[in-house]
């Protein structure tokens, strides 16, 4: 059995008569609703076609045009267009994501669709491959031939035209009559399938490249950097009006269930509890079966733990008056006021804060995203020497990057599909975290989310007390506009607007939709 999460190839056939005229064919993965692309055909024309197909569950949940799909379509052909190596007549395969079973019995895992294929096609069903002719543009599914057997067990088994109608693609036929994937590779390996001797492999354009030169980042050019990412990826770099519609209204989703849960959380209660109001409201109101990483739901201590709330630390802890609560990753309270507890908690949480706000207001087109990163350390640093926690000069600090022992994870990433869209790995001391090191571009959707942690085996000197171990997060998802940001997420920030939020519980909080330089 193949595993398609990420297997993204590109193919040149070769034929046998005219040798000097090479078809290509690539290999990628998923999407959510598809539509045709045609290059005779204009934007409003595309438009007026995908406006027959929609990707919608009803209710108040958000409707998502097809034409997002054709349009990332088409940027990824112009990409390759643009790229040496792709031959004419080139056509892109994409793989999408497999059913999988649990272990070795017959029980489903909750499917969710391979990333680059959703990004492509729009496809919600499993076992799918997807094509995109780079000349013309022509979107080509196939899925799978179903046996009589599924109408028994499964549901009604739908015809070719059904698919072609739901995703507006220009021809669909069955995955049997492509030939067989039977590549097993669970990371961005060459795919095969009978008949695979026929073809002439290239690998290098859409397969991301297993050594990546990130020293390149330190340089501060995109366009040197570029050159160790496939075009799949740089695709992805920045989002399409629609993409940010999308990712607009996913934001609003979230913050309102973060609200909800700042809300309802008590004393008494266990961790569990804040993930499952997070994910019933998600759920409930927004129609998202899934959430994008495991929710990290930590109170007291276990607020230090980064990731926390996976099946080693699956939050189970009981919440207790004072505690400091983290909820996918938004910190807030357990009691109505910060000032109830300790002034800590107020002093490092403002501190955490004004390095959020301090990052925003300089993000703009054009700047470093590590120099963004060392500017949070140095607020931090700054607001740990007036509280008294440290001793010296911050200059000097920053020297010896004192600032990764108390945020030691990077200060933000790319957000898209996938939680961390796009990942790049910085070679520079103090980075060694950071997912993203290449200067800030319009329309990049990115998160802010500094951090103040103290985590014992980091520290020179262990808390004698595990009850003062303490971390503040605040994580913001931005869009980076032409002279500034946009702010998508929607929440009380400050001492007092959690104050005021928490205090009085028929108050719904006014969200700042954009913030900009």
């Amino acid at each position: 059995m193949s595993n398609a999460r990420e297997q993204k190839t590109l193919y040149k056939q070769q034929s046998k008569s005219e040798k000097q005229h090479q078809n290509s064919l690539t290999v990628l993965p998923r999407c959510e609703a598809g539509i045709s692309y045609r290059p005779e055909r204009s934007k409003a024309s595309l438009q007026r076609m995908s406006s027959e197909a929609v990707y919608w569950l009803g209710n108040e949940t958000l409707r998502v045009s097809a034409a997002l799909f054709a349009e990332n379509r088409r940027r990824l052909c112009s990409g390759l267009k643009n790229k040496d190596g792709v031959v004419p007549r080139s056509v892109v395969v994409l793989q999408g994501g497999e059913q999988k079973q649990r272990f070795c019995t017959d029980t489903d895992l909750l499917f969710r669709q391979e990333s680059f294929f959703h990004w492509a096609f729009g496809v919600t069903e499993p076992d799918c491959f997807g094509a995109i002719d780079v000349d013309s543009g022509k979107s080509i599914l196939f899925v799978p031939k179903l046996p009589e057997s599924y109408a028994t067990w499964m549901g009604e088994i739908f015809p070719k035209e059904h698919f072609k109608e739901k995703y507006a693609v220009d021809e669909v036929q069955y995955v049997c009559d492509r030939g067989q994937n039977t590549d097993s590779g669970s990371i961005c390996r060459e795919a095969s399938f009978e008949g695979i001797s026929g073809f002439q492999v290239n690998n290098t354009l859409l397969h991301p490249l297993n050594a990546v030169s990130v020293r390149r980042w330190s340089t501060g050019q995109n366009e040197r950097a570029s050159l160790s990412l496939p075009v799949s990826v740089l695709s992805r770099l920045t989002k399409t009006d629609m993409e940010l519609e999308v990712l607009r209204y996913t934001n609003k989703i979230s913050s309102e269930a973060h609200k909800m849960i700042m809300k309802h959380v008590k004393p008494g209660m266990k961790e569990y509890e804040m993930e499952s109001l997070f994910q019933h409201y998600c759920y409930t109101k927004g129609g998202m079966r899934h959430t994008s990483y495991t929710c990290i739901c930590g109170t007291g201590n276990n607020s230090s733990i980064l990731h926390y709330g996976h099946a080693g630390a699956p939050n189970e802890k009981t919440i207790v008056d004072g505690d400091i609560t983290t909820a996918t990753p938004r910190t807030s309270p357990a009691p109505s006021r910060l000032t109830a507890g300790s002034p800590d908690q107020r002093n490092v949480y403002e501190a955490v804060l004004k390095s959020s706000r301090a990052v925003m207001a300089a993000i703009k087109p054009g700047v470093k995203w590590t120099e963004m990163h060392r500017l949070a350390d140095r607020v931090h640093l700054e607001e740990l020497l007036r509280l008294g926690l440290l001793s010296g000069t911050v200059d000097a600090m920053m020297e010896v990057h004192l600032g990764a022992v108390f945020m030691p994870h990077g200060l933000g990433h790319l957000l898209g599909i996938d939680v961390h869209d796009g990942t790049e790995r910085v070679n520079e001391p103090g980075l060694k975290s950071l997912r993203m090191g290449r200067l800030v571009q319009e329309r990049m959707v990115l998160t802010v989310e500094p951090g103040i942690y103290f985590i014992n085996h980091l520290l020179d000197q262990a808390l004698s007390n595990p009850k003062q171990s303490c971390f503040i997060n605040g994580a913001d998802d931005i869009a980076v506009t032409a002279d500034g940001i946009e702010l998508l997420t929607c929440v009380p920030r400050t001492v007092e607007e959690i104050e005021t939020f928490m205090a009085d519980s028929e108050k719904t909080f006014s969200p700042v939709v954009s913030s900009q330089k």
